[in-house]
């Protein structure tokens, strides 16, 4: 089994409200944005019922990609809420891992 390590830096809840993010969606593939809604949905469910976490993949305006471990407590068409009352733009989310 091979072991892979994320490279992409973690950060704080706290700190997405100071982010800039870009009007263009991140992802291009019609099939990988529906996942994303599934997902996005998925762990909504997950942090309404259970409080449980998911890490989030996103890219802000300059390019950055960030990770965060949080708890999702909302999702619409635009935006994703996070416990800490934060939102992210849905279109710079680039992928959600459960754990």
């Amino acid at each position: 089994m091979e072991t892979y390590i994320n490279t992409i830096p973690m950060m704080e809840k706290e700190q997405i409200p100071t982010l800039r993010f870009g009007q263009t969606d991140v992802l291009t593939d019609p099939e990988a944005r529906k996942k994303r809604m599934w997902d996005l949905n998925r762990a909504t469910s997950l942090g309404n019922v259970y409080h449980g976490k998911v890490e989030i993949t996103f890219q802000t305006a300059d390019g950055e990609l960030h990770r965060v471990d949080t708890t999702v407590w909302a999702v619409d068409d635009k935006y994703m809420t996070l416990k800490a009352g934060c939102a992210i733009p849905v279109t710079s989310i680039i992928g959600i891992e459960f754990f």
